[in-house]
């Protein structure tokens, strides 16, 4: 749906996960924004991947072992 698009991404969460996991890092102004789009994009690779494995394993449906062999390849 459209208001799904519209949702923010949580900069001030993803900011503390960032500052908690390398807090020796000055991040600028919209670096958090960067993480989470690289995020979106390794998610979709996953998803396209794994949805290949299903669909060449003769599969409707993607399973657990689909996306963890798709993680092994990305």
């Amino acid at each position: 749906s459209r208001s799904r698009m519209k949702r923010r991404a949580p900069r001030s969460t993803l900011r503390k996960i960032i500052k908690k996991h390398k807090p020796q890092l000055r991040l600028a102004a919209n670096a958090d924004l960067l993480v989470h789009l690289s995020f979106l994009l390794f998610l979709h690779r996953l998803a396209e991947e794994a949805r290949t494995n299903a669909f060449e394993g003769k599969s409707k449906i993607i399973k657990p072992e689909h996306t963890i062999a798709a993680a092994k390849v990305i």
